[in-house]
């Protein structure tokens, strides 16, 4: 598998997730909108960015536990199993497809503003130029992303300043002329403003110090975009009358006419179409990430998920999801913005009732950088304000939900099912109840070596030898003669000595001094004869090691046995045995450890300096 390389920092995020929401779900939704829910449109984007928020809450924090290519899709699978997953991977795929098919929309209505062209015909072209130019590399795409959102953000800040004086409050009464359900059922509909979130999680894997990056970038472009939102809209329903507004797919041009006149309607015409170029941009650059991450786990034929030598991007997944934003061109926009808000409602969902599953099962290698907080009426809000918005969009939201959930699920089952077998932590939630013989430690194999990348671990010396370690583990209390026993007997053949001369120096050591170190444990260490010779055995005992009469009991034993040409690495490893033990509640963890794998990990992961 090809890796792909880290070289987004946070302006880049911050500008591919402002640029992916800031495009037709301000520029043309507001008068789709309008015609459906009056002025009390204010309150269906205010909402939608509520729930955006426990959306983004649970995604960055998911993310930054596992930051990989089309990411929501990942944690998904590895939350609550291979078959929703799919049916995400799906659901994300189309609804950011469509959403740049929806942008691509937006700009052709413009160009017809000053000139006679097909918006098929300009929504093709600009979706190949774009094509090609995440072909050539992420970075450049968010190059391009950032110079458009930085010109978008001015112009924004322009409109909201010079339109606010000239607003009529007249014009917000009726506040809900079709009632209360209409601006709820609204929100659903504007929520596709807010999808371009969710695209930071698919692009995950390319981005610097993502514990730090991506909430970071993600809190930013949400608060942001919402002000912007929320203030445009107000202003635009301010200063254009009820008539003029309904069903306009200009509506902010519009009313920059209405106040700035016509060279206010250029200027903004030209916000717009910057709006329409990032989202596209960002919806083929994200999109793609889903493919390569379904094919990279083989729910998908290899050859979608291959990486190019020369550039090093997902050149397959690209050109197909190119494809998928070409075709919806030619179908009704209605439909178009309908079917790409579900997917992202319902992607939503899963992503907080995966940080719940993750949660509960107790993984010990799920180790996010940043955990949503208020956990978890944050996760439960979400799952039932997007179900109730969902109820209020209708039959024909039900039936596109159906659509693509049957779809996904049959991907997984006549293609994926007989070539993954993927644990997911929903198996380790039902392992806490009751049968136990459910899961192995492949997730928490999968969680480990993630972590290793995410951090950019450089495995030594030290990492080599706990993970091939001999392990002791019990629940019942033993002596530290017994203990030494243990170990002589299972490391005497290991490193060529005989046990009782090793059994002997441990005891010997023992008498000399006490190896009990801290509360709760001991670092017994010995040298013997050889060359080259270094082991570190780890024992656990939940009921605690009896090191003497007068002593605690010791739940965490370092025994290191080696050579005396490795005197300079036994104090290496025992400086790093100090730095791991003084992790905040190590003991704590150590205890609730999953068996011999689960103790390894710990020590494998723990913080300390590497050489």
């Amino acid at each position: 598998m090809t890796e792909l390389k880290k070289r987004l920092g946070l302006l880049d995020v911050f500008c591919i997730a402002s640029g992916a929401m800031i495009s037709s779900g301000i520029f043309v939704l507001p008068g789709i909108a309008y015609g459906r829910a009056g002025p009390g449109i204010i309150l269906s984007y205010l909402l939608a960015g509520l729930l955006a928020s426990t959306g983004l809450l649970s995604t960055a924090e998911l993310a930054t536990a596992m930051p990989k290519a089309g990411s929501d899709y990942f944690f998904i699978t590895r939350g609550v199993g291979p078959a929703v997953g799919t049916v995400a991977g799906l659901f994300n795929w189309v609804s950011f497809s469509l959403k740049s098919a929806f942008a691509l929309v937006g700009m052709g209505a413009f160009i017809q503003l000053w000139a006679p062209v097909d918006m098929r015909v300009t929504g093709v072209a600009l979706a190949l130029g774009f094509i090609a130019l995440n072909l050539v590399g992420v970075k450049e795409a968010a190059r391009l992303q950032l110079a458009l959102v930085g010109g978008l953000l001015v112009l924004m800040l322009l409109y909201v300043v010079w339109g606010v004086p000239e607003v009529n409050v007249q014009r917000y009464t009726p506040f809900a002329p079709k009632g209360a359900a209409t601006v709820f059922a609204t929100a659903g509909l504007v929520f596709v403003s807010y999808g371009g979130l969710l695209k930071i999680a698919s692009i995950a894997e390319e981005i610097r110090d993502p514990g730090r990056t991506i909430p970071t970038g993600m809190i930013l472009s949400l608060v942001v975009t919402s002000i912007f939102y929320i203030s445009m809209v107000f202003v635009t329903i301010g200063v254009l009358p009820p008539s003029q507004l309904d069903g306009s797919l200009t509506p902010v041009a519009d009313g920059a006419l209405a106040f700035m006149g016509p060279g206010g309607q250029i200027a903004f015409g030209i916000a717009a179409a910057l709006a329409f170029l990032t989202t596209a941009n960002a919806g083929i650059m994200t999109g793609s990430r889903y493919l390569l991450a379904m094919s990279r786990d083989r729910m998908l034929p290899h050859a979608i998920g291959r990486v190019g030598a020369r550039f090093r991007t997902p050149h397959v997944a690209i050109l197909v999801t190119g494809a998928l934003v070409i075709v919806p061109l030619f179908v009704d926009l209605y439909v178009l913005v309908e079917a790409a808000s579900i997917g992202l409602i319902l992607t939503n969902i899963l992503a907080n009732l995966s940080v719940i599953i993750l949660r509960e099962s107790r993984l010990q290698n799920y180790r996010p950088k940043f955990r949503s907080p208020f956990y978890p009426w944050v996760q439960l809000a979400g799952i039932l304000g997007f179900t109730f918005i969902l109820f209020e969009m209708g039959v024909e939201a039900f039936a596109i939900s159906a659509l693509l959930a049957v779809s996904g699920f049959c991907l997984y089952w006549f293609y994926g099912r007989a070539r993954v077998q993927r644990e997911s932590a929903l198996l380790h939630l039902v392992h806490r109840v009751m049968a136990k013989e459910l899961v192995s430690v492949s997730l928490e194999n999968e969680l480990r070596a993630i972590i290793r990348e995410r951090d950019e671990i450089v495995v030594d010396r030290f990492d080599t030898i706990i993970e091939d370690s001999i392990v002791i583990d019990t629940t019942e209390s033993v002596s530290a003669k017994d203990l030494f026993g243990m170990v002589a007997e299972r490391l005497s053949d290991r490193i060529d000595v005989d046990q009782q001369k090793l059994f002997a120096a441990l005891m010997a050591r023992e008498e000399e001094s006490s190896t009990v170190i801290s509360s709760g444990l001991a670092v017994p260490h010995v040298v013997v004869e050889g060359q080259g010779v270094f082991e570190v055995t780890l024992a656990r005992s939940r009921s605690g090691f009896v090191f003497g009469a007068d002593s605690a009991p010791v739940y965490s034993v370092f025994v290191l046995v080696g050579s005396k040409d490795e005197r300079n690495f036994h104090l290496q490893v025992l400086s790093a045995v100090a730095q791991i033990v003084q992790e905040r509640d190590f003991e704590k963890r150590w205890l609730a450890a999953r068996g011999e794998q689960g103790l390894r990990d710990l020590v494998l992961l723990g913080e300390r300096k590497r050489h």
